[in-house]
């Protein structure tokens, strides 16, 4: 049973029990406003409950002048479909466009204007909408748990495809189909889902770290694949692609550390420095596949720039997400 359902569930009986106690007509359709106010962060309730409550009063607004004008007749609900609608949709409470329709088509119901009855929807409105709103800012589920655990499936992800290249570079007849890429996208776009939504539950203080972490791993993946189209050049091996490969796996061991270690980048510098003393290619494959790891080298060096320029404070309290 999902947390929303259970939320809905309180927020309704809530309303109802409120609405039947102070004696407003009709408590039942409290209920029904606060399963419609129910929603799943502390930021989007109060956007969506104040869009569902300023909706209802300009439906009502609209509603009463229809009826006064043309009465109470079954034509005049699409006239007011037609007028309010937009009309709602205008003054940016779409969102509130089910729940202004709710409470003017109990207007209707009633079949007169007096004030007793527009008074008691608004009080409904206030109580449906406001007991969803209680139960929304009382309590949302944490998912720091949540995204710890996708950060480590990322980063493990990110591990084997590490781990992967370097065998490539060492073997280029070895084979490997890349599921670890389709893997680490999905569960990147998992955390960022899940990181949005904790910031949408922050009311005071934002932490924007997860929001962080996940972009830099999407950007990341999209630096990855270019070294996987350049891997694909090295068809021949040698001994500048050996050295690169013990970089990869360096940094297979790296990325699974909670902080950028350096270790990878460093290695990357000396051998930077090694390239530049070695002797030139002797034929044109020789030429084309040293070429190909250069550009490996420098593709990994903008990798590691884009994990160090996001480096996580090693003050924090909790586990932080991983910056290899």
């Amino acid at each position: 049973m999902g947390f929303r359902v259970i939320k809905t569930a309180v927020a309704t009986i809530m309303a109802v029990t409120v609405a039947d106690v102070v004696g407003v007509s009709g408590p039942l359709s409290a209920g029904l406003l606060a399963i419609l106010g129910v929603d799943v962060t502390r930021k989007r309730s109060l956007r969506t409950v104040s869009a569902r409550f300023f909706a209802s009063l300009l439906g009502l607004l609209v509603a009463c002048v229809l009826f006064a004008l043309f009465g109470f007749h079954y034509w005049v609900l699409p006239l007011y479909i037609l007028v309010a609608f937009p009309t709602i949709t205008r003054a940016r409470f779409k969102e509130g466009i089910v729940t202004s329709s709710v409470v003017v088509f109990r207007v209707f119901g009633s079949g007169n204007l007096e004030f007793h009855t527009l008074w008691t929807q608004v009080e409904l409105l206030v109580i449906g909408l406001g007991s969803a709103m209680i139960v929304n800012l009382a309590y949302m589920p944490k998912t720091s748990e949540q995204m710890i655990q996708i950060r480590k499936r990322v980063d493990e992800h990110f591990s084997v495809i590490f781990a992967k290249i370097s065998k490539t570079l060492h073997d280029p007849s070895y084979i490997w189909d890349g599921a670890e890429i389709i893997e680490a996208s999905k569960a990147i776009q998992d955390g960022s889902t899940a990181a949005n939504r904790a910031l949408e539950n922050q009311m005071l203080h934002s932490d924007e770290a997860w929001n962080v972490y996940f972009y830099m791993r999407k950007e990341q993946l999209e630096s990855i694949q270019n070294m996987l189209q350049l891997v694909s050049d090295v068809y021949q091996k040698l001994p500048q692609a050996d050295l690169v490969a013990e970089l990869f796996e360096q940094l297979s061991q790296d990325v699974t550390d909670e902080h950028y270690t350096g270790r990878t980048e460093n290695l990357l510098k000396e051998l930077a420095l090694a390239f530049k003393k070695m002797d030139l290619p002797t034929s044109r494959e020789e030429f084309e596949v040293r070429s190909a790891i250069l550009q490996l080298s420098r593709e990994l060096s903008l990798y590691l720039k884009i994990a160090k320029a996001n480096k996580a404070p090693t003050s924090a309290k909790v586990p932080l997400p991983s910056r290899g």
